[in-house]
């Protein structure tokens, strides 16, 4: 990964306080509130750098200290929701932000929410990790809380090492010493204390239900600092959220394997903006979409060779994989073709990668399946879809062999500057269409 320096600033509140932040890298503005404590030049190089470097490859990432911590004035401080968004919104005033997404993390993801639900025209795409909604509905053992908050006030060194252990099980001891002595320096005991207490008492659910910016949640399901209910809360809570569980107990990141389980589906989902303003996507049905078909192989033959029975079985599980990878990848299930299915995506890298994770999934299988994408905007009617985008969708897939992904030369063209490898398999005349088409196998 190549080496990213950050840009370190100062903005101004409307009360004179200095407020640190720093950007990375260049592209559409990505923006990651702070968690609990934080400090800019210390995190750059810590257990997340990567993490952050990896994104600023394809975004201007913009991360910063919030008042009382880091490189930000540690006076003044209110402990409260209301206090960290009107921080967060100056902030992103000030620096001239329009529209831009957002990253909850830890104690980050209330002010992201109460955020996201007051200004959904500003918040392109929302992404939580590690978070949680309602601190009284997640952390429900007072006697662990009062039991923390008083190691963290009078013992402060103590405090953060055992806080260490709990964020990030399986740390060397070299990443366990580093995250300990950030933490001391990134607040005071006074100051850490005060926004443990937050965390513990927070509650913004009665926002989520507002939220309409499309949301990606993800969470372990053992994470030892924030349960799993709270990322399950979150995903139930906001409409159409998607909700990815990961394995594991780690609230922090602390290997590459690690990392790179969280990085990957945030980058898919962060890849289907459909503007360089990163617009919301197009409204389905309608508008310019990629449309993509399943077909089952010889699904006749398989009829006659297992019965009706087994191959409704296997129909089923061809079923499940598709339809996983529409939900994972922001695909809409038109209709149920018999021996397929018909979707629709806003992005055509959406489409592509979730065509790609298909074929992966049924991948050995007793059956193959041919998938074929196009783009184009086809006529919405009845939440159904018609018109020559479709009908060169479905030519394009009764040309693509068993296991394969077929696209035209629209949807290539659409995934420009994506590492999908595209093959040309020449030019086809295709039922109904006058004009050969330029056909081209995609793979990862």
């Amino acid at each position: 990964m190549p080496n990213i320096d950050q840009d370190i600033r100062f903005s101004t509140a409307s009360d004179g306080a200095r407020i640190a932040y720093a950007t990375a890298g260049e592209g559409p503005p990505l923006v990651f509130p702070p968690g609990w404590v934080s400090h800019l030049e210390l995190d750059w190089a810590g257990v997340l750098s990567p993490f952050y470097a990896r994104f600023a490859q394809s975004h201007r990432v913009i991360r910063y200290d919030k008042r009382g911590t880091g490189l930000s004035d540690r006076t003044g401080v209110e402990f409260t929701i209301d206090a960290l968004v009107t921080e967060l919104e100056e902030l992103v005033d000030d620096i001239g932000l329009d529209r831009f997404a957002l990253i909850g993390m830890s104690q980050g993801g209330p002010t992201v929410l109460a955020y996201a639900a007051r200004h959904p025209d500003r918040v392109s795409r929302l992404v939580m990790y590690a978070a949680y909604a309602s601190g009284p509905n997640v952390f429900f053992k007072p006697e662990v809380q009062e039991s923390m908050l008083s190691v963290v006030s009078a013992h402060w060194g103590i405090g953060a090492k055992v806080l260490t252990d709990m964020l990030m099980p399986g740390a060397s001891s070299e990443q366990a010493a580093a995250f300990a002595s950030h933490q001391k320096e990134s607040a005071s005991a006074e100051v850490a204390a005060g926004f443990l207490k937050l965390v513990y008492e927070a509650d913004v659910t009665d926002a989520l239900a507002s939220i309409t910016a499309p949301t990606l949640v993800v969470h372990r399901r053992g994470d030892r600092a924030v349960p799993f209910t709270g990322g399950r809360e979150i995903a139930a809570g906001i409409p159409r959220a998607r909700f990815v569980p990961l394995e594991g107990v780690g609230h922090v990141p602390v290997n590459e394997e690690q990392l790179d389980e969280l990085a990957r589906p945030i980058e898919a989902f962060l890849s289907e903006a459909v503007a360089d303003d990163e617009a919301p996507p197009l409204a389905a049905p309608g508008g310019f979409q990629t449309i993509l078909f399943t077909d089952l192989e010889s699904s006749t033959a398989l009829t006659q060779r297992l019965g009706d029975e087994g191959a409704q079985a296997l129909l089923r599980g061809h079923n499940e994989a598709v339809r996983a990878a529409l939900d994972e990848h922001g695909g809409r299930e038109v209709k149920h073709t018999g021996d397929g299915i018909m979707a629709s995506f806003p992005s055509a890298v959406a489409a592509v990668t979730a065509a790609l994770a298909m074929q992966r999934e049924l991948a050995g299988g007793e059956v193959r399946v041919r998938i074929g994408l196009n783009a184009g905007e086809p006529i919405a009617e009845d939440d159904d879809l018609f018109g020559t985008a479709v009908q060169l969708a479905a030519r394009v897939t009764d040309r693509a062999e068993p296991g394969q992904v077929l696209v035209s030369n629209v949807v290539r063209e659409l995934c420009a500057g994506k590492t999908f490898e595209f093959t040309s398999v020449g030019d086809a005349t295709l039922k109904g269409f006058d004009e050969p088409v330029a056909l081209y196998e995609v793979r990862a």
